[in-house]
């Protein structure tokens, strides 16, 4: 039976949640400046925001299966430690090598968050309720694109780069606290066991569930075109004349779109099943993709309002279908909850990973061609995922575990 969802926890999860997206985005509109300061190339500046995408990839391979056997709690604590020390030396750091190996750890530290608060969620609640949970913080995680951009330009017009990264040390600190006044959610017969065979097992019962592997692909393909707006977009925009404070505020109007997406996704769940609104948030993803490609390849536009319009309808449709397309990849896998979302974040922060560093290789010499054509393969990864989930037959017994 499902807990009722207290306050705290809510805010708690959210938190969490947004944690990653915060030390993504906030100093985005510092690429320039950071650039100036260490004398290096734009390739080498997105590098800082490609590397910290590998690092959260890698480390939530970890953090999944470490929170299934030693509990939620004790493993987060550490990852947010670790991310707290992390940001200190990106404040302090003198070279861009020194940057990049920080973000590195930093990711390092961050993933544990993004991995734990989905298992609590699958830990705690059950079919519906966890879908409204889940639809209710991610619109409140598409806050971090606007609002993380937007605070990081005005830090570092005012005080310098460095305090970015400071203020990072600061909710680090907030969730530590907000951590050691949860209890432990982790399914007591998991917290006894080890690993080994039965860490295999859990992945070969991922791994062969068409339900996980298809959802897993919707989930990182529609992250990835996102991904790939974040990381060219302020090179292009940049291109185009726009300033820091240009770029930050463009990222508001997507996010009132995630917003939408997600809040709306809630409320039409009263009266949809998600089976169809799955469907009904895909078709308007590849439809906005469409747009953006054509946009960029035939006006190629001088101004970023032609390509921001469509991304927004694409980002109300990446909001519908986060909540859904987790819930529907986690729901099965309740006993090792927390390995499920490490490999499910695992691999959609690979993809995410790739599609960022296909476009820092190409943005300083297509600019906007990058951006769209990396967002079309995406796409057609969606296509392969939704057409996997179709084709969902009778699961293997979920028999391992930890």
């Amino acid at each position: 039976m499902s807990q009722p969802v207290k306050r705290f926890s809510m805010f708690w999860f959210a938190g969490l949640s947004m944690l990653g997206f915060i030390a993504t985005d906030m100093y985005l509109p510092a690429f320039e400046a950071l650039q100036a300061e260490f004398e290096t190339s734009q390739a080498l500046i997105a590098l800082t925001l490609s590397v910290f995408l590998l690092g959260m990839a890698a480390g939530q391979l970890v953090y999944g299966p470490l929170s299934d056997r030693f509990g939620r709690k004790r493993v987060l604590a550490f990852g947010l430690s670790v991310f707290a020390i992390a940001s200190v030396g990106c404040a302090y750091a003198e070279t861009v090598e020194q940057l990049i190996c920080a973000r590195f750890l930093q990711a390092l530290g961050v993933c544990s968050a993004t991995v734990i608060w989905q298992a609590v969620v699958i830990d705690r609640y059950q079919g519906k309720a966890a879908e409204r949970i889940f639809a209710t913080i991610m619109p409140l995680v598409a806050l971090s694109p606007a609002l993380a951009p937007l605070l990081g330009a005005y830090l570092q017009q005012a005080f310098g780069w460095r305090v970015i990264f400071l203020l990072l040390v600061g909710f680090a600190i907030v969730l530590l606290f907000m951590t050691s006044r949860e209890t432990e959610s982790a399914p007591r017969h998991t917290l006894t066991k080890t690993a080994g065979a039965g860490l295999i097992a859990n992945y070969r019962a991922l791994l062969s569930s068409r339900q996980f592997v298809g959802y897993m692909l919707m989930f990182s393909g529609c992250s990835a075109a996102f991904f790939a707006y974040l990381t060219g977009i302020p090179f292009v925009m940049a291109g185009m004349g726009y300033e820091a404070t240009d770029i930050g505020w463009s990222f508001v109007p997507q996010t009132i779109a995630f917003l939408v997406g997600g809040f709306g996704c809630r409320s039409l769940l009263k009266r949809h099943p998600s089976e169809r609104l799955i469907l009904w948030g895909l078709a308007l993803f590849m439809v906005s993709v469409a747009i953006i490609v054509v946009i960029t390849l035939v006006l190629k536009p001088q101004s970023i309002v032609p390509i921001l319009i469509p991304f927004c309808f694409m980002a109300i449709a990446n909001g519908a279908l986060y909540p859904l397309v987790i819930n529907k990849a986690l729901q099965p896998f309740k006993n090792f909850s927390a390995t499920a979302s490490g490999l499910l974040n695992f691999l959609q922060t690979l993809l995410c990973f790739a599609a960022s560093a296909l476009v820092s290789n190409w943005v300083e010499q297509h600019q906007a061609i990058a951006v769209a054509a990396t967002m079309t393969l995406a796409a057609l990864t969606v296509q392969l995922g939704y057409s996997w989930a179709r084709k969902t037959q009778s699961e293997p017994k979920l028999t391992a575990d930890l």
